[in-house]
């Protein structure tokens, strides 16, 4: 019996539960771990303006989107009346906010020939330094996107 115990005792000290396994550790250290998330870190910190850009970008689809229901509506509003509407709130399914809330709408220099239509950033829409106004100009039947393409996702 004592054999046993003594075999007991001798298999439990080498099979070691302080992580030490024949002379090896597992796992990781803090300096290892905390290296891992600085790494991280500065990759999140590179990583997030482009991934913000890239979010501005699209949501200015919400403008060209609210730009495109007042055009729309403009030449369904000209074929009944004549003329362009002087205003958003002759225009039928047209608000002045557009769909999401990312942009004010505005309609200056409405008449027959054409009229000039914009969309102004708000909210955290803002932020988008690029394309801050959206506008949509159309004269003689031919519309004039502006800033520029980019803004329009082109």
């Amino acid at each position: 019996m004592q054999g046993r115990s003594q075999g007991r005792r001798h298999s439990f000290h080498h099979g070691r539960t302080d992580g030490f396994i024949h002379g090896r550790t597992y796992g990781f250290t803090l300096i290892e771990m905390l290296v891992v998330m600085v790494l991280l870190a500065i990759v999140a910190a590179a990583a997030l303006p482009s991934f913000r850009g890239q979010q501005l970008r699209m949501a200015r689809l919400d403008g060209v989107q609210a730009l495109s229901a007042v055009q729309h509506a403009q030449e369904r509003h000209r074929a009944l009346h004549g003329l362009y509407a002087p205003d958003l709130a002759a225009l039928r399914g047209v608000a002045g906010i557009s769909a999401a809330g990312r942009y004010t709408l505005a309609l200056a220099g409405s008449g027959a020939d054409g009229y000039r239509a914009t969309a102004a950033a708000r909210g955290l829409q803002l932020e988008d330094r690029d394309c801050p106004l959206l506008s949509l100009e159309v004269r003689l039947g031919f519309a004039q996107q502006g800033p520029a393409a980019r803004c329009w996702n082109r």
